[in-house]
């Protein structure tokens, strides 16, 4: 019985590609994070103080603020 010819794997121009790198940069699940703290934190001490210093003077606009904090955070989620 006769024997194939061997294959020779490194004739393809093709083979020598660099890898892509996929992916987010790596400041954004900290900034992520940290808008989601804050904006919580933000409404959650409204919340439990509203007579506060600075809380108090800004009144139902402390909810917009924690919000906008929150709402920032869509944009992050899809780099």
């Amino acid at each position: 019985m006769p024997q194939s010819r061997s294959r020779r794997k490194d004739q393809t121009p093709g083979d020598k590609r660099t890898p892509v790198k996929i992916g987010s940069p790596r400041w954004v699940v900290p900034v992520m994070v940290g808008l989601f703290v804050l904006g919580l934190i933000w409404i959650c001490a409204w919340y439990i103080a509203p007579d506060a210093p600075i809380l108090g003077d800004l009144g139902f606009w402390n909810l917009v603020g924690g919000f906008v904090l929150l709402k920032k955070l869509f944009p992050l989620m899809f780099l």
